[in-house]
């Protein structure tokens, strides 16, 4: 197992795991029958002899910690040839060691052990196109910058202002000071279909193919963590689903953090309870945040109300929307009574009723007596 130099260390500090990886280069791809898949697996259950937490990166790809096992077996090189022995014996197997995910699966692909804190000195003459994003490695290179240490050189400060937050997460990737690339580039089978350099290629983690988070999310997590540094903890928030009868009832606000969940209660348990009065799917595009007020008729002309055993006066006929003309109705569903809270003062009764017309869809809230627009579905 052949080591490459010592690098000079990096500056700021470092979010990354010293990691083993065994790379199949034959299992790489999906069959349809998923004896690739099963193969794989067999490498897995194999590798797991000699570490019980190994991490399916990839089809094809497997990672697992090396510093216990390694201390454990007598070094990493004992570790490595012990874990490309029992992988080999199952599927053509490569191994490599390296601090972080990205660097190890290219030290697997070269058969290395990068020592702890080589990472950046392994990375440094790399091409920038090996971090799979194909609009930064043009920009790089348009400004002379081709070489993944060419790239690290540069300051975070002016690497923020000129490439934003996926460039940023990108030049800590290429000076070492994370472990992991996010997948921003096509399919790699696509890529290679196009005739695009399989060195160019570097295989990262696709957890959403092995459950967990996608890169969609983990993009939108180093997003959120950013404005978050900006605003403060309580500047970033998302929309959490729960129990409800309304759309703005189902839809709770809630403080996002860093590990990716919602501070505070923000389960969703009870979103899937029953809910007598709940409007059916599909929900609303637009729920409107102050109700508008709306007048419902019948084909005389007058006003449709709910009595109170929850039924409608009449069959609907038009509508009138914040005074406006009359529409005619092409169809409505409905109405959906709810009462709420019947035993407190804040009791709350009312009735909901979808309404079409030629130009859109309303769902419609009657209460106190009146008719409003709660949301529009287009």
């Amino acid at each position: 197992m052949e080591q490459s130099p010592v690098p000079v260390p990096v500056q700021g500090g470092t979010d990354v795991d010293r990691l083993l990886v065994v790379h199949c280069p034959e299992l790489l791809l999906e069959d349809e029958g998923g004896a690739m898949l099963r193969t794989f697996a067999e490498v897995i259950a194999a590798v797991e002899t000699y570490c019980p937490w190994v991490t399916a990166v990839r089809p094809g790809i497997c990672s697992l910690p090396s510093r216990g096992p390694a201390r454990y077996f007598g070094g990493e090189g004992a570790l490595v040839e012990l874990v490309q022995a029992a992988a080999c014996g199952v599927s053509p197997s490569e191994v490599g060691v390296a601090d972080g995910l990205f660097a190890a699966v290219l030290a697997a692909r070269r058969g290395l052990i990068v020592p702890a804190g080589g990472t950046p000195g392994f990375l440094a003459p790399l091409p920038v196109s090996i971090l799979g994003q194909r609009d930064l490695a043009g920009l790089l290179a348009r400004l002379g910058i081709r070489t993944l240490g060419e790239f690290a050189a540069l300051s975070d400060a002016d690497v923020i202002g000129r490439f934003g937050a996926d460039g940023t997460h990108a030049h800590r990737v290429a000076s070492g000071r994370s472990g992991e690339q996010a997948d921003l580039r096509q399919p790699r089978t696509a890529r290679l279909l196009a005739g695009e350099p399989a060195e160019d290629l570097p295989v990262v983690a696709e957890p959403g193919f092995w459950g967990g988070v996608s890169d969609a999310d983990a993009r939108a997590a180093r997003c959120l963590s950013a404005a978050q540094d900006l605003l403060g903890p309580d500047g970033v928030v998302t929309v959490r689903l729960q129990g409800g009868r309304g759309p703005v009832e189902r839809a709770r606000f809630v403080t996002w953090t860093t590990g990716g969940q919602p501070q505070g209660n923000a389960s969703s348990a009870g979103a899937g309870a029953p809910w007598p009065g709940q409007i059916p799917a599909p929900a609303p595009a637009v729920v409107h945040p102050d109700p508008v007020r709306a007048d419902l008729a019948d084909g005389r002309g007058e006003p449709v109300r709910v009595s109170s055993r929850g039924l409608l006066t009449a069959a609907p006929d038009r509508l009138s929307v914040e005074g406006g003309p009359w529409e005619p109705l092409s169809g409505w569903a409905g109405p959906w009574p709810a009462d709420e809270r019947w035993w407190s003062r804040s009791r709350r009764r009312g009735a909901r009723l979808q309404a079409v017309t030629p130009r859109c869809a309303h769902l419609l809230v009657a209460e106190r007596g009146h008719w409003w627009v709660e949301a529009t579905y287009g």
